[in-house]
This record gives structure tokens, C-alpha cells and sequence, in this order.
């Protein structure tokens, strides 16, 4: 399986655009941070974890031809803004994109795009197939997906375990229950949004004690704030087994 990180940054803590400080100024293409979303393929099939606000731009930047599938973790817009622009993706495959989201957030899809589930469809929406989740495990393409359930301050989020491969964002806390489905991963993706406590997210000191108790053979920060530092610097800090994600890293399982 590949692994594309497409995003690992967030809009909290995004600074005003004149924002001086050396992480907005950074000549460092890995302090360059578009919104959270990582890409799998895995043979042939390619499935999207969320579509934000910089999904254009994402599947321009990777090259991306094919999209088979669509997993949703929750309704905040800095994760489902983008959706509109897989009209691309129907236009080249002639088909409708599968679309997997627990019912809440299903609900959100249909009120933040009206027009796409309205009875009268205008030419060249976006086609797209929703599918229910909740906390089974369900098959996305031929492939296994475990749903991870981890709370983003009190709003249900799910991660998604696929293989040996783990990504969770935006959590905060997660029960035993849900830590027991995530040991043995050989990659794990968390959130680390920045080294102060946050109310809604793992801060840098809770997200390295989650990596210590998982012990996964790596672990990837990724849900970055500017407010974290600049990757150079913050990099020095980690165990050998942590390293912080940045846009466009590639791995392989």
C-alpha cells in the first residue's frame, strides 16, 4: 500500500496573513502545511481520507487520475469543504464517487450542498454515492476499513485502521475500547496540533505519550498548527520511532 500524505495542517491557529513569525516565513517546503487529508492505493484502487478546503489543489499537486472512494472522519468544513470538486473526478470516470460517512455527518453533506441532493439535478453537479458507517468494520473497494471512534472534545470522530496502516485526527481522547483496535499498527498517523493544551486536540506532549503507548513501528504527527514550530527545529526533539508528517511525504506498507 502507498501511502500520499496530501495535507497535514490545520486551520487552527492559521496566523492573518501578514503573520511574521519563521514558521510563515519558512523557505521550508515541509512548513508549508494545506489542510488534513492523506491518499491510499492500494492495487489500483485510490481512497481519499476527507476532502477540506485545499482538495483541488491536493489532487492537482499529487497527480491524481483516479479516485475510487471518499472516507469521511467528521462535518467540519476544513475536512469536507473540497467536495464539490470531485465533479473532475465523475466527468473522467463517468461515474458517481462512493462517499463513506457516518449518518450524522451525511446529514451536514446534505445541508452544506444542497444542490448536489436537491430533486432537480442542474448539468455537471458533483455525482457522488453515500455510504453508511458507524462503528463496524466495512469494505471500501475490496478493501477492509476498521472504523476507530475518538472524540474531538465531545464530537464523535472516526479514524480508520486499514491493514497495518492507522490514521485518527482531531482527537483528543480515546477510550481503551477503541486504543485496543489500533495496537499492532506498523504506521500510526495522530494529531499533534501544538505544544499548548487545546480543548479539542491532542497538544505535542499528549500526542508523543499516545505514540509511546501504541508502540507502533512509526509513528506520524500530522494535524500541525503553525503555532508547533518549524519541522527542522521540532523534528530534533522526537524519539527515533516519531517523526512529523509534512505534505507530500510518500510511504509504503
Amino acid at each position: 500500500m502507498k501511502i500520499t500524505f496530501l495535507g497535514t495542517g490545520t486551520s487552527q491557529g492559521v496566523p492573518v496573513i501578514a503573520c511574521e513569525c519563521s514558521v510563515c516565513k519558512s523557505k521550508d517546503p515541509r512548513d508549508k502545511r494545506l489542510r488534513v487529508s492523506v491518499m491510499l492505493e492500494h492495487e489500483g484502487k485510490v481512497i481519499v481520507i476527507d476532502a477540506g478546503p485545499d482538495f483541488r489543489y491536493q489532487m492537482l499537486r499529487a497527480g491524481v487520475k483516479r479516485l475510487d472512494a471518499i472516507l469521511l472522519t467528521h462535518e467540519h468544513k476544513d475536512h469536507i469543504a473540497g467536495l464539490d470538486d470531485i465533479r473532475a473526478f465523475n466527468y473522467i470516470q463517468k461515474s458517481a464517487i462512493d462517499v463513506f460517512a457516518h449518518l450524522r455527518v451525511q446529514e451536514a453533506l446534505k445541508r452544506e450542498f444542497s444542490y448536489i441532493f436537491a430533486s432537480f439535478k442542474y448539468p455537471g453537479i458533483p455525482m457522488l454515492n453515500l455510504k453508511d458507517i458507524d462503528q463496524l468494520p466495512f469494505n471500501v473497494s475490496g478493501i477492509e476499513v476498521i472504523p476507530i471512534e475518538v472524540m474531538h472534545y465531545k464530537l464523535p470522530v472516526l479514524g480508520f485502521r486499514i491493514g497495518d496502516f492507522t490514521y485518527i485526527t482531531d482527537a483528543k481522547t480515546i477510550s481503551e475500547k477503541e486504543r485496543e483496535k489500533i495496537k499492532g499498527s506498523k504506521i500510526l498517523v495522530v494529531n499533534a496540533l501544538q505544544r499548548e493544551s487545546h480543548i479539542s486536540h491532542f497538544d505535542l506532549t499528549e500526542a508523543l505519550a499516545f505514540a509511546n503507548e501504541m508502540q507502533a513501528d512509526k509513528t506520524y504527527f500530522t494535524h500541525v498548527s503553525h503555532r508547533m514550530g518549524k519541522h527542522e527545529d521540532i523534528t530534533k526533539e522526537l524519539p527515533s520511532n516519531v517523526a512529523f508528517a509534512y505534505d507530500g511525504l510518500v510511504l509504503e506498507l
